[in-house]
């Protein structure tokens, strides 16, 4: 035990934030899980409240989940965590490292930026250019910026004709004025989420679709599996997370027949993944990484 305390900032009763603060309770005897919809921010007192806590005062703070869903609320919530961050509390992962990945675009565009290959991806507000580029595809995936689990995404293939196509693109438009579509690549009904705890390689895990959906997430039927990548690969994963600084995430990789790729770096990782697809106990690790690091 220690005498740090460090709060789990997620959605109470959830299965990985639970498992966190049962993790960091077990390291330290301290047990805090903090809602951030519940959370006010008093800036004339620079404090921080969760109820009677202020989280301005706790050694550490880790975002397992800073909203139920994905949107841009979420930024808000991640500028409040500023302040705590200010007042000299150790966020686990930072919050300049998070806010550069809630946003998919963000993610893309440093990814790109150092090299990794992606899908081939177009950004676009015009109906016109998306068309174009689902026909130049073939077929391609519109994904919402802010989504996970491949929720909100819209498979479109030019094989739809013109007019089918221009009503799903627009269609899509209407709930994402900024379209983000990438071409459908084959994956073999697999993908991989790869590890990683303080830039650390620890392990890999397969999603493996036990449907016909074009996608391998768990939430549209999919599985985890265990699963060994080649050293490249586990190279290329390592590459693509390094510039995001992140205390702990899990970098979603593809085998295509042309190389791997990587689809997005994780702002929070996936515990369960990883402990039921690669027996690595995520909670536990995270939690000696952070009384770790605290204790410097």
């Amino acid at each position: 035990m220690t005498d740090l305390k460090i709060g789990v900032v997620g959605i109470p009763g959830r299965w990985s934030t639970e498992t966190l603060a049962d993790a960091l309770e077990a390291e330290t005897g301290y047990r805090c899980v903090v809602d951030m919809a519940d959370v006010a921010l008093d800036l004339q007192n620079r404090a921080l409240m969760a109820g009677d806590t202020n989280l301005c005062d706790l050694d550490g703070l880790v975002i397992k989940k800073i909203s139920q869903d994905y949107n841009p609320a979420m930024l808000d919530r991640l500028e409040m965590l500023r302040v705590a961050e200010s007042a000299g509390v150790r966020i686990f992962s930072r919050t300049s490292s998070i806010l550069g990945l809630v946003n998919r675009l963000s993610c893309t565009v440093t990814l790109s930026n150092a090299g990794i290959p992606m899908p081939a991806t177009c950004v676009t507000e015009s109906t016109s250019e998306a068309l174009a580029a689902v026909q130049r595809f073939g077929s391609a995936v519109f994904k919402p910026l802010f989504s996970t689990k491949a929720r909100g995404m819209s498979l479109m293939d030019a094989g739809m004709g013109a007019a089918a196509l221009r009503n799903g693109i627009t269609a899509f438009k209407a709930e994402n004025p900024v379209m983000y579509l990438q071409k459908k690549v084959n994956l073999s009904s697999r993908d991989l989420g790869m590890v990683f705890l303080g830039g650390k390689y620890l392990g890999t895990y397969a999603r493996v679709s036990q449907t016909d959906s074009w996608n391998t997430t768990i939430l549209h039927g999919g599985k985890y599996e265990p699963f060994e990548p080649d050293q490249d690969v586990i190279d290329l994963a390592e590459r693509a997370q390094a510039p995001f600084e992140l205390d702990f995430t899990t970098v979603d990789v593809g085998l295509t027949a042309d190389g791997p790729i990587v689809f997005e770096v994780s702002a929070f990782g996936g515990f369960k993944g990883a402990l039921e697809g690669a027996s690595i106990d995520a909670a536990k690790l995270y939690a000696g990484h952070m009384v770790s690091r605290l204790r410097k």
